[in-house]
């Protein structure tokens, strides 16, 4: 099951705190907006988001769709697809995307030690 590009979203008190961090560790600032309190960081293929105030608990992120630098990839397993699947081997859903549309899709999965995995389709 290929589930594209992989990062931990983490949830952070500070983000500007958090960035001075991790830049410290050689990453880099790639996207993201301050002003709405997350940024996206990267050193080499490995990518964080930072995310102040948004959510709960850090998540793991996959990106169906996307390469590890979030560049489109030709084909790819849609999340609607991954959903049915995870859904049919008897994964736990949080919240799900709706099966009949296309494009832009996310779901959440809750793992046995309640840890989110969030799969979110942008393109």
């Amino acid at each position: 099951m290929e589930l594209g590009a992989f990062s931990v979203s983490l949830a952070v008190a500070d983000l500007e705190a958090s960035r001075v961090f991790y830049e410290k560790f050689g990453f880099e600032v790639v996207g993201g907006d301050p002003s709405e309190n997350w940024q996206i960081l990267r050193n080499g293929r490995h990518t964080i988001g930072i995310f102040q105030g948004m959510f709960d608990r850090n998540i793991l992120t996959f990106n169906p769709g996307w390469n590890d630098q979030a560049e489109p990839l030709e084909s790819f397993t849609d999340a609607r697809e991954l959903q049915r699947r995870l859904k049919a081997s008897g994964v736990r859903l949080e919240n799900e995307a709706d099966e009949e549309g296309s494009g832009p899709a996310s779901f959440v999965a809750i793992d046995p030690d309640g840890n989110p995995i969030l799969v979110d389709q942008h393109v």
